[in-house]
């Protein structure tokens, strides 16, 4: 979901440190040939049906080891993803079908057996090179700008104000003009807008299936300033959102919102769509907003568990939980922060403090509690919790390093 960046001249040897799928025992043999130097998995044709954006920067796939139709349908879907990596399909036997699902990817070839393993090598990184932009897209390559995502375990435990603060701290921290987008994906009933006294302009509906018409200055349309260095993207409320508009239009709202933006941050729906795993993989954080409560908690648990399934462990992202509305316990059996990490089976990455009035005061205001009650407990953590983690390398850069 991030911006593409122009295509710099191809190292020597463009496998080095990619991540390559290769769906087929008998391409373990080239493990030590043309794929040295890349970290290969081997894998099965149904990965192929839930394979993550950027999870993988090539597949490789033995057309011989696998049943034509199974293979025609997996390769088919591949096109649904918005950053698909490049496909090669290699063997004696390929089936029209299979040689038509190709044509429709971004950058795909085939190479019929036999071949030398100096075929393979040349094949693999003329593709490689051609699908540079592709790549790009799908690991995230950008200059400066970071997108965080930030998400409820249950409904009402405050995801919306701690998104609003920290998209607000980080314009202040920043002091930049347009440094800063705080992006409402909450759809049908967003409350971002409302909480700021802001006006929502956003009808991705009416762009249906035209998604590539959205650019930077598309955009700005669908922008409400909300204070210098922050900028307020939400929509309407319209009951049929969600089914009203397509992924794809999502998909490059954020992809250009992290063109423009040094910052993004998203307030992500809980429940998941059509977009949610790819938005979500595109980030350099995730946090999941609990509070302490057991059913909050257990919630924050199996959201955390499904998101770092669905894509963390192919990007490297492990989402951060955030114990939200942390008072001291005078009455009543609310659980200790020790107690909620026993519960989450991880530890907490940061606890916010319970301030009824502030958070109160500045929603019927209009505007963050920073801004009406700079002094408040709320503000202090989330200022603490922003400064530790922009001083965090990005996610992507730790990868390149493990890789």
């Amino acid at each position: 979901m991030l911006r593409l960046k122009s295509a710099s001249p191809p190292p020597a040897n463009l496998i080095d440190g990619r991540r390559v799928l290769a769906l087929g025992a008998a391409l373990a043999n080239l493990i030590e040939g043309p794929l040295q130097g890349a970290t290969v998995q081997m894998g099965a044709i149904p990965q192929l049906q839930t394979l993550a954006a950027g999870a993988f920067d090539l597949v490789l796939i033995d057309a011989d080891a696998w049943e034509a139709p199974a293979l025609a349908a997996a390769v088919q879907a591949l096109s649904a993803l918005k950053a698909c990596p490049p496909v090669l399909v290699v063997g004696a036997n390929l089936p029209a079908g299979l040689v038509r699902n190709l044509m429709r990817l971004e950058a795909a070839d085939i190479l019929e057996a036999p071949y030398t393993d100096q075929q393979m090598a040349g094949e693999i990184q003329n593709l490689l090179a051609r699908a540079q932009p592709v790549l790009s897209a799908a690991t995230g390559e950008v200059g400066g700008s970071r997108c965080w995502a930030v998400t409820g375990a249950v409904g009402g435990c405050g995801a919306t104000t701690v998104a609003i603060e920290i998209a607000y701290g980080l314009a202040t921290r920043s002091g930049k003009d347009r440094s800063v987008c705080l992006v409402d994906l909450n759809l049908t009933d967003g409350a971002a807008a409302a909480y700021l006294g802001a006006a929502p302009t956003m009808r991705l509906s009416d762009f249906g299936n035209a998604a590539d018409r959205i650019d930077a200055a598309m955009l700005q349309a669908f922008v409400t300033p909300v204070c210098k260095g922050l900028d307020l993207v939400a929509g309407v409320r319209d009951p049929s959102a969600f089914e009203t508009v397509g992924r794809d239009a999502i998909l490059r709202m954020l992809e250009v919102a992290c063109e423009v933006y040094d910052w993004v941050i998203l307030d992500v729906p809980r429940h998941r769509r059509s977009w949610t795993l790819e938005a979500l993989a595109g980030c350099d954080e995730v946090l999941v907003i609990s509070e302490l409560t057991v059913p909050a908690l257990l919630a924050a648990r199996a959201q955390s568990d499904e998101i770092e399934e669905g894509v963390g462990v192919a990007v490297g992202l492990r989402p951060r939980i955030v114990l939200n509305r942390l008072a001291n316990r005078m009455f009543g059996p609310a659980p200790s922060v020790m107690e909620a990490e026993k519960a989450l089976q991880r530890k907490a990455e940061a606890g916010v403090s319970s301030d009824w009035e502030a958070a109160a005061a500045s929603v019927n205001l209009g505007g963050p509690i920073a801004q009406h009650r700079p002094k408040s407990k709320i503000v202090k953590d989330i200022q603490q919790m922003v400064e530790r983690l922009a001083a965090q390398p990005l996610r992507r850069d730790t990868a390149q390093k493990a890789a």
